[in-house]
């Protein structure tokens, strides 16, 4: 993937995202009867611009597509004429004020509802929530968990899904106790209590590997059928045709159980069995380290199975089907879901439960839009609408700056009557400042800690 179709990828991506935001405000504005001077797409310098002839709005394209604004008639800002000041923002009531304010962020949640519509829409099949495998020595097997069980709940919450199951489980990121499982098995509930330590606090591992229990997998050889040229494998004598058997002296019997082993020994030598002709032949190889979008390390070797057709069992695929109503309730849910696991993601690393680490700023995102963009149309869509309620949640949050601070200097105005003293605004605006600009650091330094 190459840093031009990165590029293209994250301006696909942010850019309708800052576009719809910005739009936000200004629809509201104008139809609130606010003077709109300026609607910009960016930051610095014009890229392109051009004046609207019967409203005289100016319309920008700026060269840095990280955020946008939209400048109205103020008396802050600058003179107003004394016919224009009934359109100046500052002279609005607090209600109209803030609901030019708060329309920015609920148009990206609006914006994510419809993204996750459209996506609901077509029949998908998937695997449903049963076991396809318990890992040894993980908190799933202390509590006898079993291949089959299909889980139906987690601490209450119905998990229809493995991605709802997912979304359960990360609600408890970074805290100690017990995860409550239900599980059918066999027609009567079961009840687990899965004991955590720190859950995820160390983000490189799935819920699930932690727990210990996994969805179905199937049944793939383990037989190298194609080698890349510059890859660790071919370069320690690895031919395809070659049957992997054991890796460290564990017996192999499926492909995945290669790929698992591999993955968490970047830059481990590993005594390799293989079975070449009848003869086993014993190598050494070290997986090369390669840095996911996260910054954890994973093992590759440079070698893959044999693709085809994969028959999954009947037991563990179920349809889903909406017809439009139902996909719209869902999508909506969908939303509300997210945006209660930012919140509760930002809270807990304020009170560090999730490390500052889990950052990410914009050199991460666009690798991810560029990754998703390649996957095809839906990941990429999936994608834009996670990125579009973190958009409109964030915006939220009350910090001076954000869209979220303003609106709490609006609410207060509206309960006493009069604005907040521009002095304490001042200073809300030093504070704002310094935490973003903070934050914004931080997020940077861990994309360049990942790279």
């Amino acid at each position: 993937m190459n840093i031009l179709f990165i590029i293209v990828a994250a301006i696909l991506l942010l850019g309708p995202l800052i576009a719809i935001h910005e739009f936000g405000h200004y629809w509201v504005a104008r139809k609130l009867g606010v003077k709109v001077l300026v609607y910009s797409i960016g930051f610095g310098p014009t890229v392109l611009k051009w004046t609207s002839k019967k409203s005289g709005i100016q319309y920008q394209l700026s060269a840095l597509p990280l955020g946008g604004y939209v400048k109205m008639l103020d008396e802050r800002e600058g003179n107003v004429s004394a016919e224009d000041l009934p359109y100046a923002f500052n002279r609005q009531s607090p209600l109209k004020r803030i609901a030019i304010v708060a329309a920015g962020p609920l148009v990206n949640l609006i914006f994510a509802v419809l993204l996750f519509w459209i996506l609901f829409l077509p029949a998908q099949e998937q695997l449903n929530t049963r076991v396809g495998k318990v890992i040894e020595n993980t908190p799933a097997a202390q509590v006898e968990m079993r291949s089959g069980d299909k889980i139906i709940a987690v601490d209450g919450t119905a998990t229809p899904t493995w991605e709802k199951l997912n979304y359960a489980l990360i609600d408890r990121v970074g805290e100690t106790g017990t995860i409550q499982i239900q599980a059918d098995r066999d027609g009567q509930v079961q009840t687990f209590n899965l004991p955590i330590q720190q859950f995820l606090k160390d983000q490189s591992q799935s819920p699930l590997d932690v727990l210990g229990f996994l969805p179905y997998r199937p049944h793939i050889q383990p037989v190298v059928h194609k080698l890349s040229e510059d890859g660790a494998a071919i370069r320690q004598g690895m031919k395809e045709g070659d049957v992997i058997v054991a890796i460290d002296n564990k017996k192999i019997n499926d492909w995945l159980e290669v790929v698992d082993i591999v993955q968490k020994s970047p830059e481990k030598l590993l005594n390799i069995e293989v079975m070449r002709q009848g003869e086993i032949v014993q190598l050494k190889v070290m997986p090369q380290g390669k840095r996911d979008n996260m910054g954890n390390m994973t093992g590759m070797l440079g070698v893959q199975a044999q693709s085809g057709q994969i028959n999954i069992p009947a037991e563990y695929k179920h349809t889903i089907q909406y017809d439009p109503a139902e996909a719209f309730v869902v999508a909506v849910e969908k939303t509300g879901q997210l945006s209660s696991m930012i919140l509760g993601s930002i809270v807990k690393m304020i009170r560090g439960l999730i490390g500052l680490d889990n950052l990410s700023g914009p050199i991460t995102i666009a690798k991810v839009a560029g990754q998703s963009a390649e996957m095809g149309w839906q990941t990429f869509i999936s994608f834009m609408a996670l990125m579009s309620v973190s958009l409109g949640i964030l915006n939220l949050l009350p910090i001076p700056m954000l869209d979220g601070g303003h609106l709490v200097y609006y609410i207060i105005e509206l309960i006493r009557g009069k604005p907040v003293s521009e002095q304490i605004q001042l200073v809300g605006l030093k504070i704002g400042m310094v935490l973003l600009g903070s934050m914004m650091f931080l997020a940077i330094f861990n994309d360049f800690m990942r790279l």
